[in-house]
């Protein structure tokens, strides 16, 4: 008869990297693993891979079993997962665990930054999401895809700044720092610009947002403007999830710090730090610990 869970795997797939990390039954971390992309809607089959060679890696990693995972716990936050159709189809991939549990990454995101308690959370990474955890329900709002939605996000902001450079190329909107610092990355040819674009990723797009926020910060008014309009939308997500009854709301993402300094004075007061990473609240969400201790600073890990 297979015993109570030994070991708890969490894996944040994410639209740039995946991660899995292993915790023992008490919450001590043992061990991590990190690689590609692994987003289920973009490619089921990729990620499926991707994700189970990782935790294969991590397991090895901790002593725990790899051929016999059946005292694992396995949770997944997947970029991709829409429903609970989604859900089901994924932690169907992984047969054999002692437990297996899927559900989006904005969720998993959310119950590691209360600890599993009900609240908010917003994402600002390469796409941007939120979602309002509260009396037994999970409403995501916005994570709809750059096309669709992502606003607020890296991939947005840097959007804008190459829409920006692109008519500074033109003359037809101003120059700035920014606008020169991108077109000298393409030789000064907006054609190349171009063509470059029509086959970039949301993540390709997201490279360029780092350079906006220093720019802004140094009072380039072309990124200012962009990352005005970035803030803007993030708190209009912090506001939605307020509005859904989230009394604590956790700002996390590769642009969340970025952008914070950026936000009205009302908006900045009603955010929290997060507790736990998206890594762990998949652990959480399967019944698993998580125990800090000094050598550990998950809270500050970034959501992509």
């Amino acid at each position: 008869m297979t015993g109570a869970p030994l070991w708890f795997v969490g894996v944040d797939g994410g639209a740039t990297r995946c991660r899995a990390r292993v915790r023992d039954a008490s919450g001590a971390k043992l061990a991590e693993a990190a690689g590609a992309a692994a987003n289920v809607h973009v490619d089921f089959a990729a990620a499926v891979a991707v994700i189970r060679a990782l935790v294969v890696e991590a397991l090895g990693r901790a002593g725990a079993p790899t051929a016999d995972p059946s005292r694992t716990a396995l949770g997944l936050g997947l970029a991709g997962v829409n429903d609970a159709r989604d859900a089901d189809r994924a932690a169907a991939a992984f047969p054999g665990y002692a437990r297996a549990l899927a559900a989006n990454d904005a969720v998993t995101a959310c119950i590691g930054a209360h600890a599993g308690a009900e609240g908010g959370l917003v994402i600002a990474g390469t796409g941007s999401a939120a979602i309002a955890r509260g009396g037994g329900r999970e409403t995501i709002v916005g994570g709809r895809g750059f096309t669709l939605g992502d606003d607020g996000s890296g991939a947005h902001v840097g959007l804008d700044a190459l829409r920006a450079a692109t008519r500074a190329g033109d003359g037809l909107g101003p120059e700035s720092a920014l606008t020169r610092d991108i077109l000298r990355g393409f030789d000064g040819d907006v054609v190349a610009l171009v063509r470059w674009a029509r086959a970039a990723s949301p993540g390709d797009f997201g490279a360029f947002a780092p350079l906006v926020f220093e720019r802004a910060g140094e009072g380039d008014e072309v990124a200012r403007r962009i990352v005005a309009k970035a803030a803007r939308a993030i708190e209009q997500l912090v506001r939605r999830v307020a509005a859904l009854g989230a009394e604590r709301v956790a700002l996390v993402g590769g642009v969340g710090d970025a952008v914070r300094r950026h936000l009205a004075p009302g908006t900045a007061a009603v955010l929290t730090r997060p507790l736990h990473d998206a890594t762990d609240g998949a652990i959480l969400m399967v019944g698993g610990k998580v125990a800090t201790g000094r050598n550990e600073a998950t809270c500050g890990e970034q959501v992509e």
